[in-house]
């Protein structure tokens, strides 16, 4: 029997699904390229049944949705689904789903090891090794603790949870600030504390992390108000969307050593052009959203993505569904 049909960017091309996790895919559907689509679109619409989007490769607007007659579900790699409009997909009588949970420990420790590379200096101490011209180490090679130091948590959700129990093994002070506060045996259990205002967090922490989701209320959160909150020896971790932070505002700080430092995995756009201001300063790292980038999560993103394909498929619920 033929195994049903799914779009899919290439595996393997720029902003695709890696070809290792292909088997996987393959074991349970047919991929219909996204570039063989374009070209035979009478040949493929209407097998098409699934929509796996990885990153923001296809762009999944009314005129796409329009051409698929028997698309069931848009299967997203990955939590964030600012980049698709729900509401319009589901208006097609199509469902979406997200994968929710796989990333969290992944994500969680990207978010300490931001924290750690720009406390400890490490990219500064690699760069030195390969690139020295003297022995000594200069001054300003100093880093900072982090054990002992305070953590402030923007967005306390699975992942900041998860954030609040590493930093715990460092003996860190555990400021949170959320929309609802935790119970107190989840508090007591990481040794957090909640602030009901941002600004007491960004006051009082060593080093701020965000992680919460992108959000008209949250979009640009983080902008010169609070810049000009934090303590100037602190630093900045973003580990949530890129707009979640305005990085013009983020660049004034810095120019004006409000904060000592900022570790960003998240930016607008990803990457950044290469002559963007964020990466002129020695007291920034920024990765190239990096979050759950391993071979274990993307694995495991993946055969989620094609469990709720197959419910999607079979006329099940999906479990992960994402409604508008």
């Amino acid at each position: 029997m033929d195994k049903p049909c799914i779009l899919a960017t290439t595996l393997g091309a720029p902003g695709g699904i890696y070809k290792c996790f292909e088997p996987c895919i393959e074991k349970h559907f047919t991929i219909i390229t996204f570039e063989r689509f374009v070209q035979r679109k009478e040949d493929f619409a209407a097998k098409i049944q699934a929509l796996f989007v990885w990153g923001g490769a296809i762009k999944v607007d009314q005129n796409l949705l329009q051409s698929l007659p028997n698309l069931k579900a848009v299967v997203n790699g990955g939590v964030g689904v600012d980049h698709l409009d729900i509401p319009l997909i589901n208006s097609f009588g199509i469902k979406v789903s997200n994968t929710p949970h796989v990333v969290d420990n992944a994500t969680a420790d990207i978010g300490m090891s931001l924290m750690l590379a720009s406390a400890r200096k490490i990219v500064e101490g690699h760069n030195f090794s390969k690139f020295r011209e003297f022995d000594d180490f200069p001054e300003s090679s100093l880093g900072t603790d982090v054990s002992g130091a305070t953590l402030g948590i923007i967005g306390m959700g699975r992942i900041g949870y998860k954030i609040a129990k590493r930093a715990q093994g460092f003996e860190m002070k555990i400021l949170y600030h959320n929309r609802n506060q935790r119970p107190e045996s989840e508090e007591k259990a990481v040794g957090a504390m909640y602030c009901a205002s941002m600004m007491e967090l960004l006051q009082r922490s060593d080093f701020v992390m965000v992680v919460v989701n992108l959000s008209p209320q949250t979009h640009k959160l983080i902008g010169a108000k609070e810049f000009a909150m934090m303590k100037p020896n602190s630093t900045l971790i973003n580990i949530s969307r890129g707009l979640v932070v305005d990085q013009d505002a983020l660049v004034d700080a810095l120019k004006k050593k409000m904060i000592r430092a900022a570790a960003l995995d998240v930016t607008y756009p990803e990457p950044l052009p290469r002559d963007h201001p964020l990466l002129s300063f020695p007291n920034v790292i920024v990765l190239p959203h990096l979050g759950t980038h391993t071979m274990e999560t993307s694995q495991i993103m993946v055969e989620r993505m094609v469990t709720n394909a197959l419910a999607a498929l079979t006329g099940g619920q999906l479990p992960d569904e994402i409604k508008a």
